[in-house]
C-alpha cells in the first residue's frame, strides 16, 4: 500500500506590531532614565557638580606677610625685609633639564646655585618613597627681583616666580648680639630681638583665592569667584639703643680687645634715670646675612646677658652699699686692715700688702681694691645681710631686659657657704652674674638707691604706625637716696686717689665713681685661663645720667684699670659728648686712704 506524503510545515510569519511594540517599550524605558538622570544632575547633584568644577578651576595663593622692621631709638633702620623672589619648577614638565639648567645657571650663579643641583631638580623624579611625582621643587630662594623678572621672562611654563623676601642689616653687624637672626627661607626668628619678638614681628600670611582658565587664560577670570583675605604685615620693634653710640661701643671693642685676643668683651650703656640701654656691644660680633663667616655659634650669643662670670672687685660695691645701708659703717669708718686674712684652707691677701693693724677709710678699701679691709667689712655684716643685698641689687636673676638667652647668674645661699665662702664671696669670687646684670646694680647706685629693670625695647609699632603700650619696668629699693649718694662719694676715690685702681677710667672736668675688677671665668667646674677684667662706673658722679659697664676675657693676666678702664673712659665721654651732658662743676670730694 503506497505511503502518503507528508505535508509541508509552514513557517510562522513574523509579527511587525509586537516588535514595534517591545521596541517602543525598550526606547521609552532608555529616554525615561537619561531624563531621570537628567533631572537628578538638574536638581539634585547640580550644585555638587558645579562646586567640584568650580574647585578644579580655583587656585590658591599665599601671600606673606612682610616681616617687621627692628629700629633703634631715633627710627634709624637696623634690620628689615626687602622684597625678592623663589623660584621653583615642576620637574615633571621639563622637557630639558640641561639646557634649562644652563639657561637657569647663567642667571643664578652669583647666588651661589650649583648647576649640577639645578640639573638634578629639574630632571623628574619621585618623592623619597619613590611613589609619586615630585610636581614643585625650590630652585632658589631671596633673589633679587630684576633676576625674578629675566627668569619670567624665559616664559617658560615648567618654573614659577613668585614673591619672597629676606632680611637686610645696613650695619652689617651692628648690634647683630642683640638683633640675632632669622632662618631661611621662613624667616623664623632664631636668637636674640628676631627670636624674642618673632610673633610680633611675624606678622599674618593672607590668602587670595581666585578662578582662572587653562593654558592662555591661566589668570584670574575677570567674572569669575574671588576671595581676597590680605596679608597682616609684622610690626616693628623699636630699641632703645643709639644706633651712632652702639656703632662706637662695637668699635671700642675691636679695637683694643683684638690685640689682646680677648676671648669676649662687652660693653653697656644705661640712661641712669630710665635703665633705658643705649649700647650694648659683644666682642666678637658676627654678620646675620653671613653666618658662614662665624662659624663658631658661641659667639653669636649676646655676651652681655648670656654670658657668666665671676664679678671680683666691682662687687665690692655691693658689699659697702649694704653695709652703709645697715649701718654697720659710716662714710667716715676707719676699718683695721692686716697684711692677711686666712678663711677656711684659703689666705686672702691684697696686691698693695697693709701692715698688721693699719687703719682704711671706706674709700680708701676701695680704692685700693683691699680684699683684706673688704672681707672685714663683709664680717661686720653677716652672711645672711649680704646675701639679702645681693638679690636686692638684681644678682642671682634675670634682668627681663628683653633677650631670650638672658642668664640668671648664680648665687650661693648662706646654708650653703663653705669654710672659705666668707673670703670668697664678699670678693665676687664665687658668684656669677652677668654684665646687664652688674651694671643695673650700679645703676640702683646711680639712681639713688633704686633699681629699676633695665630695658632694650622702647616701643612696638602696628602697621598702621600705632604705638603698643609695654609692660611697666619692675622697680625696688635698694639703698636710701643718701645712702647711695654717700657710696658714689666713696667710688670716686677710685678714680682720684693716689694708688687708687682706676686712675684710666677718669675724664677731665666730670666727676666719675666707679670700681674696677679682676676675676675668672667658670669653666667646667673650675676656671678657664686668662682674667675677667672690668670697670663699672658713672657719670657726673653727684648727679649721675649714664652708667657704663666694661668686661673682658683675656689671656694671661690683666687687671680692670687697664684693660676696661680705657675702654669704659672712651664709651662714657662719647654718651657724655653726643648727649650735651655738661660737667656739674662741683669740687670732687676730699677723699683719703688712711684716717
Amino acid at each position: 500500500m503506497p505511503r502518503l506524503a507528508r505535508r509541508p510545515r509552514t513557517r510562522k510569519l513574523a509579527e511587525p506590531r509586537r516588535r514595534l511594540r517591545v521596541a517602543t517599550v525598550l526606547a521609552l524605558v532608555m529616554f525615561a532614565t537619561i531624563g531621570v538622570r537628567l533631572v537628578q544632575l538638574q536638581l539634585t547633584d547640580a550644585s555638587a557638580y558645579a562646586a567640584a568644577g568650580l574647585k578644579d578651576r580655583l587656585a590658591r595663593v599665599v601671600l606673606p606677610a612682610s616681616r617687621g622692621a627692628i629700629l633703634d631709638r631715633n627710627g634709624r633702620i637696623l634690620v628689615h625685609s626687602i622684597e625678592t623672589r623663589y623660584v621653583a619648577a615642576d620637574p615633571m614638565a621639563v622637557k630639558d633639564p640641561e639646557d634649562l639648567a644652563d639657561k637657569l645657571f647663567s642667571i643664578l650663579d652669583k647666588y651661589g646655585v650649583l648647576r649640577s643641583d639645578l640639573v638634578r631638580k629639574l630632571t623628574p623624579h619621585k618623592t623619597a618613597d619613590g611613589k609619586t611625582d615630585v610636581r614643585f621643587e625650590y630652585l632658589v630662594h631671596q633673589i633679587d627681583v630684576a633676576d625674578g623678572d629675566r627668569i619670567a621672562a624665559l616664559r617658560i611654563g615648567a618654573l614659577k616666580v613668585a614673591r619672597d623676601e629676606r632680611r637686610e642689616i645696613p650695619g652689617y653687624d651692628l648690634a647683630s648680639n642683640v638683633i640675632g637672626y632669622t632662618s631661611r627661607p621662613d624667616l623664623s626668628g632664631q636668637l636674640g630681638i628676631e627670636k624674642q619678638y618673632d610673633s610680633v614681628l611675624h606678622g599674618v600670611d593672607g590668602l587670595h583665592v581666585y578662578e582662572h582658565g587653562v593654558g592662555e587664560l591661566d589668570k584670574p577670570l575677570p567674572t569669575g569667584y574671588e576671595e581676597l583675605e590680605p596679608a597682616r604685615p609684622g610690626s616693628s620693634v623699636e630699641l632703645t639703643i643709639d644706633a651712632d653710640l652702639q656703632y662706637s661701643a662695637q668699635g671700642a671693642l675691636a679695637e683694643r680687645m683684638k690685640p689682646l685676643n680677648a676671648k669676649f668683651a662687652t660693653a653697656v650703656v644705661l640712661d641712669a634715670h630710665t635703665m633705658e640701654v643705649m649700647a650694648m656691644a659683644s666682642y666678637p660680633s658676627f654678620a646675620p646675612a653671613d653666618l658662614s663667616r662665624t662659624p663658631d655659634s658661641s659667639q653669636w650669643k649676646d655676651q652681655c646677658t648670656a654670658t657668666v662670670f665671676d664679678p671680683g672687685s666691682i662687687h665690692k660695691a655691693i658689699v659697702m652699699g649694704a653695709a652703709l645701708q645697715e649701718g654697720v659703717i659710716t662714710p667716715s669708718s676707719a676699718i683695721t686692715v692686716n697684711s692677711k686674712v686666712k678663711r677656711g684652707d684659703t689666705t686672702y691677701t691684697d696686691s698693695r700688702p697693709q701692715k698688721d693693724g693699719t687703719q682704711m677709710t671706706i674709700p680708701g678699701i676701695l680704692a685700693l681694691s683691699s680684699n683684706v679691709g673688704t672681707i672685714a667689712v663683709a664680717d661686720r655684716l653677716g652672711k645672711d645681710k649680704l646675701y639679702e643685698y645681693q638679690r636686692k641689687f638684681g644678682l642671682g636673676e634675670r634682668t627681663g631686659v628683653g633677650l631670650f638667652n638672658e642668664s640668671p647668674g648664680q648665687l650661693l645661699p648662706p646654708d650653703k657657704w663653705s669654710g672659705s665662702s666668707s673670703g670668697s664671696i664678699p670678693l665676687g669670687n664665687g658668684v656669677a652674674t652677668t654684665t646687664m646684670q652688674m651694671a643695673a646694680a650700679y645703676g640702683a647706685i646711680a639712681n639713688d638707691g633704686l633699681w629699676v629693670q633695665p630695658t632694650l625695647v622702647r616701643k612696638i609699632i602696628a602697621p598702621d604706625g600705632t604705638a603698643q603700650k609695654l609692660p611697666v619696668q619692675q622697680t625696688r629699693r635698694v639703698l636710701d637716696p643718701q645712702v647711695a649718694q654717700e657710696l658714689r662719694t666713696m667710688l670716686e676715690g677710685v678714680t682720684t686717689l693716689d694708688d687708687a685702681t682706676g686712675h684710666k677710667a677718669a675724664i677731665p672736668g666730670y666727676r666719675i665713681a666707679g670700681k674696677t675688677g679682676t676675676s675668672k671665668m667658670p669653666q667646667n667646674g673650675g676656671y678657664a685661663e686668662g682674667d675677667v677684667v672690668s670697670f663699672v662706673g658713672m657719670a657726673p658722679a653727684d648727679a649721675p645720667r649714664y652708667v657704663v659697664a666694661v668686661i673682658a676675657h683675656v689671656p694671661g693676666s690683666g687687671a680692670g684699670g687697664s684693660v676696661a678702664a680705657p675702654v669704659f673712659r672712651e664709651m662714657m665721654a662719647l654718651t657724655l659728648s653726643s648727649y650735651g651732658v655738661l660737667p656739674t662743676g662741683t669740687e670732687p670730694p676730699k677723699l683719703t686712704i688712711y684716717p
